[in-house]
Parts: structure tokens; C-alpha cells; sequence
């Protein structure tokens, strides 16, 4: 997939607000700096919360895919 390795994955679809970001904070800390969290989810507040949290934890984003029903996030731990 374009040259992103995905380290781990996790379904995410189902949780409501603030869930996702909580489970997101909590995963990315069982990889290693560099190492990147597929994150699929369905709630939409997620496309402007994984920003947000990504930013404020010094995390990475490095690639969104929107779908009819959710968004999976690809985010690289960096910090």
C-alpha cells in the first residue's frame, strides 16, 4: 500500500465519541516510535478529533481514507 507499513490495525467502528481517540492514545504506545496504527472507525467526529489529538500528542497522520461509512486512519508514532 504505497509504501506505508502498517505495524498493528484496529477496528475502532462502532464507538462513539470520545472513545476512539481514547483507544487510539492508549494503542499507539504498544509500538515502537516510527511504527505505524491502521485505525478504522465510523464515527465522524474522528476526521477532525484524530487531527487534533495527533498534533497534541505529537503524533503523525500520514494518510486518511474516507469511505461511505468511516474513515481509516494511518498514524505513525513519533513521539
Amino acid at each position: 500500500m504505497s509504501g506505508i507499513t502498517v505495524t498493528k490495525k484496529i477496528d475502532l467502528s462502532g464507538l462513539p465519541c470520545p472513545m476512539p481517540v481514547v483507544k487510539i492514545s492508549k494503542e499507539i504506545k504498544t509500538v515502537e516510535v516510527g511504527e505505524i496504527i491502521e485505525a478504522r472507525t465510523t464515527d465522524p467526529g474522528a476526521l477532525s478529533d484524530f487531527p487534533a489529538w495527533a498534533q497534541s500528542s505529537g503524533n503523525e497522520i500520514v494518510k486518511i481514507e474516507e469511505s461511505a461509512d468511516g474513515a481509516t486512519f494511518f498514524v505513525k508514532r513519533s513521539a
